[in-house]
């Protein structure tokens, strides 16, 4: 009986902390506050009444995470986006990290006493940009589209440069004869091989998905995750980086004509909101707030120099030779956020028992709250203070596999019709559609309008649309954009 009580205990705690992280979110966006700050805060609070210090179990729930994080935000991600700044972002994601790793590290040695090769070790830790901050904070913003697209694809690709970088250090502390370039060679095979196993498998991926024919709609979503866990866990096992091969993997499935994408998407999208509200708690539960009181002042000399010298220096000189303008690198500069991969490459030398490890993660942990606290309240009124806002952006029409229908071979769709797409203005019998692709229903200003061939589309309408999935494409290029 006693386990039992001790079991349903823990249940109850964990369905409260659910329901406590949904509601902060509330909170969070009226105060403009990213969402990962109140749910540590309430991991701090918890600290108080739950003792919990297990690194380990932290360190896994926050990779578990981080995967699901990644591949909801890659799904995202579109391409078209994100290829004017590949290069830009693979800039700041590899030579922007090792410069901001560079400068925090020499004012960490001076600042907390400790040894060049600790020192660098923290400014590794604290070297890259978080995706689930970005993601989750740019994603409501209006800001123009090339510096959000700049931002996530450099915060979906800098992970590998962190852990590499975070990693080899520890290996060097404790074995100090090894070769830097064994470690070098090791991060491009790391890098190159990460691409090809995400490539790899996002197209196994796109292939399996749409060949399969569930009868329940739920196990598509399912069958994505587990290609998302399976690139992480076989580029991991081959020395590969396992998160960058999620991100790619992630952007092949979500640029792919997917069976159910958008079914997917929102599945991944609320999933990937459990595991943050889980692992930030985690977080905080790990953090006790007396011992932050001892290194509250130098973290935060360490937190300015971050946000207002390593991060911009690395994103001036990364960006050197680009074509992006001051005001758009100063506010790429104020937009790198810490989060979640910071703190849980700290319980790396927690976990490696190194004496610098329990200051380490304190100090990142501060380092990373005034981070998503200052930096992450201030990104919508810096850009609209330097004119980088964008009114005018409009999203672009998508497919929703809405229902469904057995082992038929028919989907039912929804397009959001825009002004420049070939329907617009002409009435349904005009357009000679195929027998066997049929406007089921339209949705305008909030109203159900049963089509009729009279029937004039207009922009702003959803259609749902009926269609064989064997015509899936020639009922897409029905609302190709002229």
């Amino acid at each position: 009986m006693e386990q039992t009580t001790v079991i349903n205990f823990i249940v109850l705690l964990l369905s409260g902390l659910l329901l406590v992280g949904v509601l902060t979110t509330k909170f969070s966006s009226r105060f403009g506050m990213p969402a990962l700050v109140l749910f540590i805060a309430v991991g701090m609070v918890l600290s108080q009444f739950i003792y919990f210090d297990n690194a380990f179990i932290t360190q896994l729930v926050g990779i578990l995470a981080l995967i699901v994080i990644l591949f909801e935000g890659g799904m995202q991600t579109k391409f078209a986006d994100i290829k004017p700044v590949i290069r830009p972002a693979l800039s700041l994601s590899t030579l922007g990290v090792m410069i901001t790793t560079v400068v925090v590290g020499v004012c960490a040695k001076f600042i907390l006493g400790v040894g060049w090769m600790e020192s660098m070790l923290f400014g590794a830790i604290v070297g890259s940009t978080d995706a689930a901050a970005v993601f989750s904070v740019l994603g409501g913003k209006n800001i123009k589209k090339r510096i959000t697209s700049t931002l996530e694809a450099e915060s979906g690709s800098n992970d590998p440069m962190a852990v590499f970088l975070t990693v080899t250090l520890i290996e060097l502390i404790h074995h100090p004869e090894q070769s830097i370039w064994i470690h070098i060679l090791l991060f491009l095979w790391e890098m190159g091989f990460g691409l090809v196993i995400g490539f790899a498998l996002g197209r196994l991926g796109v292939y399996a998905i749409n060949k399969m024919n569930f009868e329940s709609s739920g196990l598509y979503p399912v069958m994505a995750l587990a290609f998302a866990v399976l690139t992480y866990a076989a580029a991991s096992l081959l020395e590969a980086s396992g998160l960058l091969a999620v991100y790619v993997m992630a952007i092949v499935l979500g640029n792919s004509d997917l069976t159910y994408k958008r079914s997917i998407i929102h599945f991944n999208n609320g999933f990937a909101w459990m595991v943050q509200i889980m692992m930030f708690v985690l977080l905080g539960l790990l953090v006790f707030p007396d011992q932050l009181l001892g290194i509250a002042w130098p973290s935060l000399a360490l937190s300015v120099i971050l946000m207002l010298i390593a991060r911009p220096i690395g994103v001036f000189l990364s960006l050197l030779f680009s074509r992006y303008s001051v005001r758009e690198k100063t506010l790429l500069s104020w937009a790198g956020l810490r989060g979640a991969v910071p703190i849980v490459l700290a319980t790396y030398p927690l976990l490696d028992e190194m004496d610098v490890g329990p200051m380490f993660f304190n100090v990142v942990f501060f380092v990373v709250l005034t981070s998503a606290i200052i930096q992450g309240t201030t990104i919508s009124w810096l850009a609209v203070k330097l004119g980088l806002m964008d009114p005018n952006e409009t999203s672009s029409p998508s497919l929703l596999e809405l229902v469904s229908l057995g082992k038929t071979t028919s989907e039912i769709n929804h397009i959001q019709v825009q002004k420049g797409m070939s329907i617009t203005g002409r009435a349904i019998q005009d357009m000679q559609l195929p027998d066997d692709i049929l406007f089921t229903a339209i949705i305008r200003n909030e109203q159900i309008i049963a089509p009729r061939g009279t029937t004039v589309i207009e922009p702003g309408d959803t259609l749902y649309v009926l269609s064989p999935k064997l015509k899936r494409q020639q009922m897409k290029e029905l609302f190709m954009l002229r």
